[in-house]
This record gives structure tokens, sequence and C-alpha cells, in this order.
């Protein structure tokens, strides 16, 4: 896949495109170059990650593309002393391949399993640890004297794990084997115990994890380990590692380095050395992720060792810094770009969702809304069709209670009222006579059915409606004293008012209609 073209992710199946969000997730990695990764991990997002933090091996399609541009050199030759001089005076231009940095292993500490046995077992087996302890102490030593001859031959003699090897045999158990952290911490404690307070911060973590930091944040990975047997360790780090310039140079932010420091007495210092071909000490290398040569690969840009002078050591660090910092400048700006491509489609995609919401919303309150209109419309009809229904009631039972109401006596004995009737009713003064024994129901059905009655005949064949109650609109009451007198069946007008009286009939208002 080419740079700079953007990946169609149409292509992929919906679970590649969730293992391709799982990965760069983690990662940070760019899409053009986590797809590929990816594919030849099988879309293993567990090996893919793997691998990345692990440094990938050697990019197949970039190494296509590099042959294509270049095609392989000319296959070596012997050539004798003429031959060397004729060559000198070819002007011709070569074709040079640019150097390949050494990968940096990413190193994690095995955590040795001890089986002591016990008993007699362990009687029997103490000549033999006796023995062991003897043959590593002298392979230690015969180890230290092959490192030190094997540091004054070229690099390409150089066994990788030979005295290494061999010097581990006796001191590579030295010290109990231990969790990095805490390995970290015994390592910066005895470091200022030592040397006293100094402005160097240490990485308090183990090697692989601060490689990894230093690939995920696109630092600069210094890892100084050093050997307390050696005699230059001494004035290694109070006249070089902490002069005041190297010191402000590796504490300076602006710089981006990460600093770890081991001592080869510890397992996993011990395995870092070998890992890392360590044949001299102090050993000082830098680090940092390479990405002309692979997306994911941590290179060795700059070794320092044996003892130096400041100027040397800062030398070395600011020339390989230089030499770097602008690729990873460049890969910063990439992921700076990504991410803010990320967090403008994170934010539409808020925007959307909030729009959406806000929609959703407005649908929901319009639904309740014509939900509540149509509820109280059917209210209304049902109350309306109620009322109307109450009225047809109230209609029959009124054209049936007029049938019944006494006519008016002409006895000596009759209670003469005056009824002074409300507006609802026609207004007026009415005078009429009623029995003594007339109950206040009956007048209060005389008051209610009085229209029917002055109006003409009534119809004798109405009927009482069937599971009606009537109740009275009105209510009747005397002047002075004011007395309210309600519908009773048992309490007589004669009871009440004697021979007469004068009485005001008032229009009641309903709770409702009032408020």
């Amino acid at each position: 896949m080419a740079d700079g073209v953007e990946f169609d992710l149409g292509q992929l199946s919906s679970q590649q495109q969730e293992a391709l969000q799982q990965y760069t997730d983690v990662t940070g990695q760019e899409i053009k170059d986590a797809v590929p990764l990816l594919e030849r991990s099988q879309w293993n997002v567990q090996i893919a990650i793997a691998k990345f933090f692990d440094g990938d091996g050697p990019d197949l399609v970039a190494e296509a593309q590099a042959a294509q541009d270049n095609p392989p050199p000319a296959a070596a030759r012997y050539e004798n002393l003429h031959e060397s001089f004729l060559d000198a005076d070819d002007d011709r231009p070569r074709r040079t391949r640019s150097p390949r940095t050494e990968a940096a292993p990413r190193v994690v500490p095995q955590q040795p399993v001890s089986i002591r046995p016990r008993g007699l077992l362990s009687i029997l087996l103490t000549p033999f640890a006796t023995t062991w302890s003897l043959t590593r102490g002298v392979l230690g030593v015969f180890g230290r004297i092959i490192s030190f001859f094997f540091a004054f031959l070229p690099a390409s003699f150089r066994p990788r794990y030979l005295g290494t090897t061999i010097r581990g045999l006796g001191q590579a158990h030295g010290r109990t084997a231990t969790l990095p952290q805490e390995a970290a911490r015994r390592f910066r404690r005895e470091f200022e115990e030592a040397y006293g307070t100094h402005g160097l911060v240490f990485f308090e973590g183990g090697h692989a994890q601060a490689l990894d930091t230093a690939k995920r944040d696109l630092k600069f990975f210094l890892m100084v380990l050093i050997s307390p047997e050696h005699d230059d360790t001494d004035s290694f780090i109070r006249n070089t590692l902490l002069s005041p310039d190297v010191v402000s140079y590796i504490s300076d932010p602006s710089n981006n380095i990460i600093l770890w420091g081991g001592n080869v007495a510890d397992p996993e210092a011990h395995q870092v050395a070998n890992e890392y071909s360590c044949l001299k000490y102090p050993f000082s290398c830098l680090v940092c992720l390479t990405p002309k040569e692979g997306s994911t690969r941590m290179g060795i840009v700059k070794r320092l060792v044996g003892p130096m002078t400041p100027a040397a050591y800062l030398s070395g660090l600011q020339d390989a810094i230089t030499k770097y910092s602008p690729d990873l400048n460049g890969v910063r700006a990439e992921r700076a770009a990504q991410e803010h491509a990320r967090n403008l489609r994170n934010e539409q995609d808020s925007a959307y969702e909030r729009s959406l919401a806000r929609d959703r919303e407005r649908a929901r309150q319009k639904r309740e809304a014509e939900a509540a209109a149509a509820a109280a419309e059917k209210r209304a009809l049902e109350e309306a069709e109620r009322a109307a229904r109450q009225e047809e009631l109230r209609r029959q039972w009124r054209n049936w209670r007029a049938t019944t109401v006494a006519p008016e006596p002409d006895t000596k004995d009759a209670v003469r009222l005056a009824l002074n009737m409300p507006a609802s009713a026609g207004g007026g003064r009415v005078i009429r006579r009623f029995a003594s024994d007339t109950t206040l129901e009956e007048l209060y059905a005389f008051v209610e059915c009085y229209g029917l009655l002055q109006e003409g005949p009534l119809n004798e064949k109405a009927a009482e409606p069937e599971g009606y109650e009537h109740k009275y609109g009105f209510q009747v009451a005397s002047v002075l004293p004011r007395e309210t007198f309600h519908p009773s069946k048992t309490i007589t007008i004669g009871q009440k008012m004697g021979r007469g009286g004068s009485l005001v009939v008032e229009d009641l208002i309903d709770e409702d209609e009032e408020e």
C-alpha cells in the first residue's frame, strides 16, 4: 500500500474492521501501517499487538519496494593489490545502500523456578551443589577474561553470546530474581546510596516496559548497564554520567529521553546485556523507533561503550538524537493529524447524536401532546354525552313528577306561602296554598316542576325513569329568621312554617362552576 493513500475500509469485513479498531486503539498506529501487520498476523489482534511491541520482523512489502528501487549489488569478489589500485583510480559513481540499524530486542525477564530438596535428598545433593558453585565461580572469571579479550576485536569477529554466556554462569544468579519494578527501585536506591542526590530520573519499571513506553510516546530510550566489579564504573558515573552537562541534557524534557539503568548482577540486566551483545562496561545504548526501516521497528541508533569523557559521551547522544529526531517528529505529526481527524469524527458523531436526540425528544413531546389532546377530546365527548343523558333523565323525571304534584287545596287549615322564584325559573313571586301535611320534598318538587305546571296539560303517561336519583339544583330558605329547609320526606310544611310564610328559592352553584 502506497504511503499517503487512504485505505478503503469498505474492503474489510466487519470482523476485520473490529480487529483493526481494537489494534489501533491500543497501539495508536496509523491504518495504512496497521493493515499489513494484521494481515501478516492472520488478523489476530493479540499476535499483532505482540509483534508491534516486540518489534515486527522485516517488512516484506517495504523490502520488495526497496528491491525494485535499489537492485542488489554485484556479487562480492576477491581482488589483489593491483586491482585495488585500479579501482581507486576509477572515478565512476557507485551505488551505495543505506545502512540499517540493528534491531533492539525487547527483553522480558524469565522468572526462575527453584525447587529445593528436603530431608535426606538435600544431604545427598550437597556435594553436587558445592561442586556447581565452585564451577560457576571459575566460569565467571573465565567469562570476564574472554569478554575483555573480545572487546579489542572488530565487531564482525565478536561472538555475540560466548563471553557473556560463560560469564553469566558465574554471576547471572548472583541475586534473587524479582519483579522488574522492584529491581528498578533497588537499582535507583543503591545508585543514590553510592553517588548521592543527582538530577537523573531513572525509569521505574522493567526494560520491556521502558521500551514499550518509548515506542508508544515516540521517545529515545537510553539504557545504562553498569558492573560493580568493573574498575571504570565508579569514575564513569561520577565524572561522565553525573557531569552537569550530561545530566542537564538527559533531564531536558525537550530531548524526549527515557533513562533506564541496570546492574548486571541482577538477572534482568544480565539478560539485557546478553541480548544487546554487551562485552565491555560501562555500556550505554540509545534506542528509538526507526520508521524508515519499519513502522514498528525499534533500532539501536548509538552505542557508547567503555570509559569516555563527558564531552564525547554528550556528543554521541546529541549526534544520534539530531539524526533521528526528524523521523520521530514526522511520526508525531502524522499521529497528531490522525488524532485530530479522529477527534473531529468523534465530535461530528457526538453532534449528530445530540441532534438526533433532540429530534427524538421533539417527536416524543409531539406524540405526548397529540395523545393528551386526543384524551382530552375523548373526555369532553364523554362528559357531553353523560350530561346529555343526565339532562334527558332529568327531563323525564320532571315530566313524571309534575303528574304527582298535589293540586292546590281549598281548606281553612292550608298553609299559604309566598315563594320568590330564582331567575333560572323565570323570577317573580308565586303565592300558593299547600296542605299542612305536605312534606318539604313535595315543596321542592313543586318549585322544580312549576314551569311544566304553568304550561298546560301534563303527560299522564310519563313514568319515573329507572335508576335515576334526582338532585335539586336549588334550596328553599326563610328570610327572617334565616333558615334553610332541605328536601325532607318526613318533615312537613306545617311543622316548619305554621300557617304561612315568605320563602326565597336560591340556585345552588356547583363547585366546578364556582372555581
